[in-house]
């Protein structure tokens, strides 16, 4: 409420709180980058039809987005206008319900590359960068515009010891903490 009045009741007081917040606004919409990481090149060639299907979540790092959520998803599928139509879902354990998130991937220049920019809140994208890729597209390494931002992607629910040795390796190689992925249960059969 002393916001509201100091806003108000003081014009220019009022006045630079307004332009303070537009310009946190703006430097946070120029702050979404969905180029990959310094040092990370995305798979090239890639094929988004070989990637469309559903893939498990089998490591990710933390984020309040998917908090406490098992059992995750997400299935591509190519649409006609050439975006990719992303359904993310995953088990909530504290509310024991489903919960699933609609987004839409932009290829963010050749289709060719793994590099595209997803959006599940309207004009506000994020960087999916697929940093390594199974060559049969078995896993996928994905990677967002920083390292704070990876997941570990499998056809199937769990990966063998040596496949996943493998993965974390590479990303070792590009210089993600792998001691800060969660591990992500994938006990429930699918719904």
């Amino acid at each position: 409420m002393k916001e509201f009045l100091a806003f108000s009741c003081c014009p220019v007081r009022g006045m630079r709180a307004w332009l303070a917040l537009m310009l946190t606004l703006l430097l946070g919409l120029t702050g979404c980058s969905t180029a990959p990481p310094d040092g990370i090149t995305v798979v090239s060639p890639f094929d988004v039809n070989r990637y469309a299907g559903k893939w498990y979540e089998i490591a990710r790092m933390d984020h309040s987005f998917e908090r406490g959520l098992s059992e995750v998803s997400a299935t591509y599928r190519l649409q006609p206008d050439g975006s990719v139509q992303v359904v993310n879902r995953g088990f909530d354990t504290a509310r024991q319900d489903w919960k699933e998130a609609v987004g839409k991937a932009l290829f963010t220049g050749d289709a060719n590359r793994g590099a595209l920019k997803v959006s599940f809140f309207g004009p506000f994208y994020g960087g999916y960068n697929v940093a390594a890729l199974d060559p049969s597209y078995r896993w996928s390494l994905v990677v967002g515009p920083d390292r704070g931002y990876v997941w570990i992607l499998a056809r199937d629910k769990q990966l063998t010891p040596e496949v996943r040795e493998q993965v974390l390796a590479q990303a070792r190689k590009l210089g993600i903490d792998v001691d800060q992925l969660i591990w992500v249960a994938q006990t429930r059969p699918d719904a």
